[in-house]
C-alpha cells in the first residue's frame, strides 16, 4: 500500500512501531517524494505527524488487531478525522464498528465509529491473505465523515458516559449509571427529558439517543 500510494504522487505518512519493519521501509522508500515516516505507536506519535503535516485527507492501513480499536479512537477523539478511513482490522471489531442497536455486537465502541462516521464492512480477508497468517479472519472496513456527525461525537467524555451505560450488558441504564456514581433521580429526570426509558438496555439506544441523554444529564447535573 505504501509503495502504490507513493507511485500515485501522493504525499504520504507512514506510522510503524516495529524498528526492523521501519528500517526495511526506510530503505525501501525514504528518497522518494513526499514520504514521511513515524516510528514509535501510533496512538503516542500521530499529534506529531498532524502538527507537521497537516490533516490527512485519508487514513488508511491494515491495522494492528490488539491495537485497532485505540487507533481508530485517537483519530476520532483526536480531533483529526480524516473525511476518509480504510482498514483492515479483525473481523469481530468490524462488526462491533458495523453492528446496528439491539444486535449483539452492538457497543460503545459502535456508538464512538458511527456517531462520527459511516462505517460500512465491504469484504472479509482469509487468513491465507495474509504472510504470515494470523488466526482469525479479517475484514476491510470503510468509514465516511458523517456531515451530519452527532453532537459530542469524539467528545472523550461522551465516550465514558457511552462506556458506562455499556458497562454491564445484561443491566439497565438506570443500575449501569447508579453503578456509574449517578444519583437515582437525577438518573429519572436526564432519561425522562431525552425520552428514554431507565429501563432500556443501552444495546437499544442510537448514537443519537444517546446524545440526546448525555445533553440532559448536562442540563440538569
Amino acid at each position: 500500500m505504501t509503495r502504490e500510494a507513493l507511485l500515485l504522487g501522493l504525499s504520504l505518512s507512514a506510522f510503524e512501531i516495529d524498528k526492523g519493519f521501519a528500517e526495511l521501509i526506510r530503505g525501501a522508500y525514504g528518497a522518494m517524494p513526499g514520504f514521511r515516516l513515524y516510528e514509535g505507536d501510533f496512538v503516542k506519535t500521530w499529534r506529531a505527524a498532524f502538527e507537521t503535516d497537516g490533516r490527512p485527507s485519508l487514513a488508511f492501513g491494515n491495522l494492528p488487531y490488539n491495537a485497532a480499536g485505540a487507533i481508530i479512537a485517537a483519530l476520532i477523539e483526536g480531533g483529526v478525522r480524516p473525511p476518509r478511513m480504510v482498514f483492515t482490522v479483525q473481523k469481530e471489531a468490524a462488526q462491533r464498528m458495523c453492528a446496528a442497536p439491539s444486535t449483539k455486537n452492538y457497543s460503545a465502541f459502535s456508538v464512538l465509529c458511527q456517531s462520527a462516521y459511516a462505517v460500512r464492512s465491504v469484504f472479509d480477508l482469509s487468513p491465507g491473505s495474509f504472510w504470515p497468517q494470523p488466526r482469525v479472519s479479517s475484514s476491510v472496513v470503510t468509514m465516511e465523515a458523517r456531515p451530519d456527525a452527532v453532537a459530542h461525537s469524539g467528545d472523550k467524555a461522551f465516550t465514558g458516559f457511552t462506556r458506562a451505560c455499556f458497562s454491564s450488558r445484561r443491566k439497565t441504564l438506570r443500575n449501569n449509571l447508579k453503578a456509574a456514581g449517578r444519583p437515582e433521580p437525577l438518573i429519572a429526570a436526564a432519561c425522562e427529558a431525552a425520552g428514554v426509558s431507565p429501563d432500556a438496555r443501552a444495546e437499544t439506544l442510537t448514537p443519537e439517543l444517546f446524545s440526546e441523554l448525555y445533553d440532559a444529564f448536562g442540563r440538569l447535573a
